[in-house]
Order: structure tokens, then sequence, then C-alpha cells
């Protein structure tokens, strides 16, 4: 599998991977082809997934600006259409409060009213006519052991107070009786606002949005090269190449070794595995009281999540291997097996029908970075940290408006550059050793 430690290139034209999405889909929308000329533009956006597709959309719409997008692969052949498909109001692994704490509330509100916006604009963009198969509303978080109930009581407390979020507090047999008979669920929390979708079909959408307001979109042309001239970037693809004044960089996790000194070991690329299995009887789900498609998640460092799909199959997700060289490994696929059945004993015949892997992308701050180089005129976007499907709308949608020179809020997430990672070729060690951290504290503490 494509090692964005390791390769130079994602791949030339590369087909899906073998996922439930890319299964179910059907046919994909159309693009314009691979770039087989010379082109000159204003902007160029490198990467075709929901960061790339949504800043050409809104480049286009709002400020009538026809970006060039070129993916290496597909559109969405990256981690926009291989994620989990939940919508949810969060972004980064940073919590509210150490924000509150390290930059002050007003920050902290700012931070959070930015996150809140990137549902609205994909619910905005849905809105457009896109077909991702969305399901009710509803996302539930589980305290994986007693203990952690009472703190997440306590972040609901704090989210009412904070920003007047209406979270519902579920006890153990409440989780159990009314929503799925979790065996390893000790309680939770439950927001309204969080859904499932088909995360491909969504990107799709992005894609024919991008098109018809004027944005071209070539795939099977990854950049190769990439130099200055004469105040210009020049970005060489295999047929082809793109002068413009501006590049965005939309790459995020799937981002090349190497790629550009601006992002150089400012990022660590994580894989994180899925699963989905082979269909539900209607036994097996009168066995686990799986009353609804909520989107589910719990409360481990190395968290698991879930969901219902509308076909009667369970999606299971989790941490995956540490290299690409190993993400195909099977002992990964099987382990959430596992972890699946110990949450639903009713479902130890149950297999797995698919089961693939995606490149998440962790900055070192634990936030995401929208950020402009004005020297160069290179825009990027990246740090998502396992929860970027609605903030990557809104990070698109606030890439445009950089690229248009409008003011983006002062905030942490626009003001700042991503941190180099120290000691930056051990970046895998040290996940090794949070990996290892991980499964202690989820044990024992």
């Amino acid at each position: 599998m494509y090692d964005p430690l390791h390769d130079k290139i994602p791949g030339v034209n590369d087909s899906y991977p073998n996922s439930y999405w890319a299964d179910i889909s059907g046919e994909a929308p159309e693009n314009d082809g691979q770039l087989n000329q010379t082109l000159e533009t204003d902007v160029v956006i490198i990467g075709a997934g929901f960061t790339g597709l949504s800043c050409a959309y809104h480049l286009a719409n709002n400020y009538g600006i026809k970006a060039i997008v070129l993916e290496a692969n597909q559109t969405a052949w990256g981690c926009s259409g291989r994620n989990a498909g939940f919508v949810l109001k969060s972004s980064g692994r940073k919590s509210f409060t150490q924000m509150a704490s390290d930059w002050g509330e007003e920050v902290m509100r700012g931070i959070y009213d930015e996150m809140a916006a990137g549902v609205d604009t994909v619910n905005e963009l849905i809105g457009k006519g896109i077909d991702c198969d969305q399901q009710a509303p509803g996302y539930i978080k589980v305290a994986h052991k007693p203990n952690k109930l009472k703190e997440l009581i306590n972040l609901s407390e704090i989210q009412r107070k904070q920003f007047n979020y209406q979270v519902e507090i579920l006890d153990q047999q409440q989780v159990r009786s009314q929503y799925m008979d979790d065996q390893n669920a000790f309680g939770a929390i439950r927001y309204t606002d969080g859904f499932g979708l088909n995360p491909l079909k969504l990107a799709w959408g992005y894609q024919k949005l991008a098109r018809e307001a004027g944005a071209t979109v070539y795939i099977g042309s990854p950049v190769t090269s990439w130099r200055e001239d004469k105040g210009r970037q020049v970005v060489c693809t295999p047929k082809g190449e793109v002068r413009a004044q501006k590049v965005v960089l939309a790459t995020n996790g799937y981002t090349p070794k190497g790629f550009h000194p601006l992002v150089n070991n400012r990022f660590l690329p994580v894989l994180s595995q899925i699963i989905v299995t082979e269909l539900l009887t209607d036994e097996q789900i009168r066995q686990c009281n799986w009353q609804t498609n909520n989107v589910v998640m719990d409360t481990r460092a190395l968290k698991y999540y879930y969901r219902k799909l509308p076909d009667n199959r369970i999606l299971f997700g989790g941490r995956g291997a540490i290299t690409g060289k190993a993400a195909q490994d099977p002992y990964y696929a099987d382990r959430l097996l596992s972890v699946l059945k110990q949450s639903f004993p009713s479902l130890k015949t149950l297999n797995y029908q698919y089961a693939w892997a995606g490149w998440i992308c962790m900055s070192l701050d634990d936030i995401p970075h929208i950020h402009h180089n004005p020297s160069q005129n290179i825009f990027y976007a990246m740090g998502y940290c396992g929860a970027g499907l609605s903030f990557s709308a809104q990070a698109g949608k606030r890439l445009a408006d950089s690229v248009a020179e409008q003011k983006l809020p002062d905030l942490p997430i626009f003001n700042r550059h991503l941190a180099k990672f120290p000691l930056a070729p051990l970046r895998r060690v040290g996940q090794w050793g949070y990996f290892q951290y991980g499964k202690v504290k989820d044990r024992y503490f």
C-alpha cells in the first residue's frame, strides 16, 4: 500500500481500493481525464478529496475563480473515499477545555464556531442535490468502562455551559435497551447533530458541483515535480504541466515523501482500518437489540467506532498498521472483528466482507491548520487528526477565502504554520510508543 513517508507519488490513475464504498456507489461522475498539455491558470489545487473539491467549488461559486484540480489517481481515492462517513462537529484531538486554557475562552469559542460551521457547510452542499445515503441524525459517545461515564457526564456539562450544546446522558440500561446491546457500553452521551453518510458519494457530489461551477478536475495526474519559474509555480505531471500564480495543497495524510519544503516533516500519516460485515439477518439484529443507525464512538485512547449501515451491515473501525507495507496484513481486520464480537457476542459466526485502510493526518499540536505562505503563494489545509469529514469542507471554503485575499478569523488554526515534528525521522517510533501507552491506558485507567 502507498506509504506517504516512503513513496514519492501515490500512484498514477490507480483504481479505488476494494472497499464497501467503492463497491456500492455506482459509476463515478464525469471528470476531465488525464492532463496531457501545458496549461496556465490563476489557481491549481493538488488533491481531489473533500478539501480540494470544496476549495474548487467555493472559488468558482463565490469568487468566479475557475481553478484546475490535479488528482494522482481517482476522485476521493485517498481518505475522503475511505473513511467511516461520520459527520461530527469536531476536528483535531485537542479538547476545547485545553484550548481555553492555552488561548482563552474567546479563541476557544471561535474554533468551536469553525467546527460547527463545518457541519453547516456539509449540509449546505448536500442540500444542492447530493445523494450520499444520509442516515438519521445522532452521535453516541460510549463509555467503554464504568469510570468513563463520569468523564462523559462532566464533558456534557462543560459543553452545555460553554456552547449551550444540548447533550443527552444515557445510563448503561438505556444504551442497551434503546439503542444497541453493546456489552462494552457502560453508559453514554448522545448528541443530536451528528450523522452517517456515504463519503465517496459525497466527494463525487462535491466534484460535480465544482465542475458545474467552472472548475476542471484532472485524474491520473500526480505531481511528479514542482518548481518556481519567473514568479509562477510550475507543477509537472507525467503528461502535462500547470503554470499557476497560486497553488493549493489539499493532500493531507496522502502528501508524498519530500513533496514540498513547506510541509515536509510537519505531519504524521496514521493508518485507520475499517471492516464492513456481511449482511445481518433480522434475527441477528434482534439478538443485538440494534435499534439505531446513529454513529457510535467509544472513550478509548485507541478509539473504536461503528454504525449500522442502511443495508444492515456493520461498519467497524479503529487503528491500523503503522506502515503501508503492513497495511494488508489480515491481523488488523481480524482484530476489529474480534472486538466487534466482544461487544455483540450473538454475532460470533459473523464475518467481514470488506476490509481496507486509509491514511489520516496528525499534527504535532493536535489541531488542523489552514496556512498561506505569501512569498510563494502556496496554501494548504492539513492535520484533521482523523475527524475531518465535516471540517475539510469548511477548510476548503476557508482556503478559497484566503486565495481570494479575504481576511480569515484570527485563530490558531488559521494564523499558525504546522509545527515540525522533533526528530521527524523517528515519528513512527513515537507512534508505536503511543500505541503501547494507549493499550495500557485503555485497559487499566
